[in-house]
């Protein structure tokens, strides 16, 4: 039974604080990206993946997730941690000495949830297909899961792994763009125009969807189309549009909030529009 539209709205929410909070109180890492995906992985671990807490790495029998665009690792963390992997308090930790909740993920801490380091950028495609292959290999109907951000397209290796996923008939893997426009240095216009997304994935071989990531319903029913393409010779990728920064006024429509984090007066004025919903950690 699908999770009821609102009560995501307000975990999405609770996960915008926790990403604020987050960076602000370490004064590092990127709160932008977070910001604009927070919807889609709320909808992710808490309608759509087949998944269980109770961690392995091999995620044996059930969906996995990769994160590829690893720097916005608070959003992951946080939906992590409230959808129980691990104590939200934990989160307080972010970015601080000898934590599990580095600024980038990685797998030597052994934190619940992370099966690969990411963060440099253009690996988790490749990374995911070898995941969704073997799954094939060892008879599991279970789905693989990615994210990757619209800057990272100008990696090389996302497109050789791009090549590889419909000729070997990965049709088990639903990989997701987050096309918000913006990269470190400007928008991907300025920096270095993607073109036409559809047409290229669609020339590659793949089922290409696309949805309104800052609108829960719509990230509801992305995702069930996208889950209901697979298995049908093709691997699927959906092209989300969202807004850096999304949920908090000040911190959209530009590439400024990237990678910096908010003063303590920044930090209240964002925290003022969005409700606190399960309880701060």
């Amino acid at each position: 039974m699908a999770t009821d539209t609102h009560r995501l709205t307000q975990i999405a929410s609770q996960v915008r604080r926790d990403i604020l909070r987050m960076v602000h109180a370490c004064q590092s890492g990127h709160p932008g990206g977070s910001l604009g995906c927070a919807d889609f992985l709320v909808a992710l671990y808490f309608d759509t993946l087949n998944h269980h807490t109770n961690f392995s790495m091999d995620g044996k029998n059930e969906d996995i997730f990769f994160l590829s665009n690893g720097h916005i690792s608070p959003v992951f963390y946080s939906v992590l941690a409230r959808s129980g992997y691990f104590d939200v308090k934990e989160l307080a930790t972010f970015r601080k000495l000898n934590t599990r909740l580095q600024g980038h993920p990685t797998t030597h801490e052994h934190l619940p949830g992370v099966r690969v380091a990411s963060g440099s950028l253009g690996q988790g495609l490749s990374v995911a297909i070898g995941a969704a292959l073997t799954k094939k290999l060892n008879k599991d109907a279970s789905l693989v899961y990615s994210l990757h951000g619209d800057g990272e397209l100008q990696e090389g290796q996302i497109w050789e792994a791009a090549m590889y996923a419909p000729y070997h008939k990965v049709d088990n893997l639903i990989a997701t763009v987050d096309v918000n426009g913006q990269q470190i240095d400007g928008s991907t216009e300025q920096v270095l125009s993607l073109g036409n997304l559809r047409a290229k994935w669609e020339a590659f071989g793949w089922e290409v969807l696309s949805m309104d990531g800052n609108n829960m319903a719509d990230v509801q029913r992305g995702l069930a189309e996208a889950k209901s393409k697979t298995g049908k010779g093709k691997p699927v990728l959906i092209l989300m549009k969202t807004e850096m920064g999304n949920g908090v006024d000040f911190m959209m429509h530009s590439h400024k909030w990237h990678g910096i984090a908010p003063s303590d007066e920044q930090l209240a004025a964002a925290l003022g529009q969005l409700e606190e919903t399960l309880g701060d950690y």
